[in-house]
């Protein structure tokens, strides 16, 4: 090899060892993850009529103090399951709602109580069905979903599975509260109309992570053994990763029928149209008048609430900045506390 043609492979071999190791101009320095913003939506109940204008009612207070529960966990970077648990079992032990304390009565004068969980990462559900004893029936459906094979268990079998996992049991009794009579006839319990102070949350967390929480006490007067659509997997609860989570409230046979909220869900996923249109479609087209309402966060962040009776509790919050809640048509909004 000539001295010329060595001098010129050892000039690029020198030139090439530089380029690798040394970097020729200033090096970016790598740009932090951007988390995805976070979302959610709580209902009390479809049905119920607004407060009088100028006046906060004690539902709307309630209303406030368990969506602010949630706002701050999702700020904290709680996941929307935990959140969703979380601020449903308020709702539960809130005597102002139809869900634990304060259910409305069977047919029979006994309380019967439904709940459901969904998360959207990779559509797990668990829910129970016509339990009696257990002090919050969302905390029974999660341990459905996480410590069992199966989607739905049933008032003894439910209760069971309840005292094998130490959860808190109470005598039916104890969901008693003064509002709420003993009548076969729900149109004398006329604190609320038909599904009326079911509780919901659905959220949006900052992994990206949708979920949906529904639980109630059902529908004043019915037969013993009635089931509605909260523990209905896609009919009262559904979350999606790939479009959004749903919880409704209000009359539970015609949610069934419908599958509302996997409904919505589709509408999103093969139509390709927005939360809002998606969810308004189904609750003013599909569903008659008077049969209830959504809360529903899609995977962007969206946030859809619509109703087609004369009020619905609800209230939404998000990482905007956004803080909202009511009755009526019109919300009460304020800074997030």
């Amino acid at each position: 090899m000539s001295r010329w043609l060595s001098a010129f492979l050892l000039a690029v071999a020198a030139l090439l060892a530089g380029s690798i190791g040394t970097p020729s101009g200033p090096v970016e320095s790598a740009q932090p993850e951007k988390k995805p913003a976070w979302a959610i939506a709580v209902h009390g109940g479809a049905g119920g009529a607004p407060p009088a204008a100028g006046k906060t009612s004690p539902r709307e207070v309630a209303l406030r103090a368990h969506l602010n529960l949630g706002r701050e966990m999702l700020a904290k970077g709680c996941s929307a399951l935990d959140t969703c648990e979380t601020v449903v079992r308020a709702f539960e032990d809130d005597p102002l709602f139809n869900a634990g304390k304060g259910a409305v009565y069977t047919a029979e004068g006994k309380h019967s109580l439904d709940a459901s969980i969904m998360e959207g990462a990779n559509l797990r559900i668990g829910a129970v069905a016509g339990v009696r004893t257990v002090k919050n029936p969302i905390t029974l459906a999660r341990m459905v979903m996480e410590k069992t094979k199966h989607v739905l268990l049933i008032r003894d079998g439910a209760e069971e599975f309840a005292q094998k996992l130490r959860l808190e049991i109470v005598p039916n009794s104890y969901f008693d509260t003064p509002k709420r009579k003993k009548t076969p006839d729900d149109k004398k319990d006329n604190t609320e109309t038909e599904g009326g102070g079911t509780v919901g949350c659905v959220c949006l967390d900052r992994h990206g992570n949708l979920a949906a929480a529904t639980s109630t006490g059902g529908m004043s007067g019915v037969m013993a053994g009635r089931v509605g659509d909260t523990p209905i997997a896609g009919a009262g609860t559904y979350a999606n990763n790939k479009t959004c989570a749903v919880s409704g409230t209000g009359t539970g046979e015609q949610f069934i029928r419908h599958n509302v909220a996997y409904r919505i869900s589709v509408l999103m996923e093969y139509k390709n149209l927005g939360l809002e249109k998606a969810a308004d479609e189904v609750i003013h087209s599909v569903l008659n008048k008077g049969n209830g309402g959504v809360i529903a966060v899609s995977a962007k962040g969206e946030i859809a609430m619509p109703y087609n009776t004369a009020g619905m509790a609800r209230g939404a919050a998000d990482a905007s900045g956004r803080f909202e809640y009511g009755i009526g048509k019109e919300l009460r909004k304020e800074k997030a506390p």
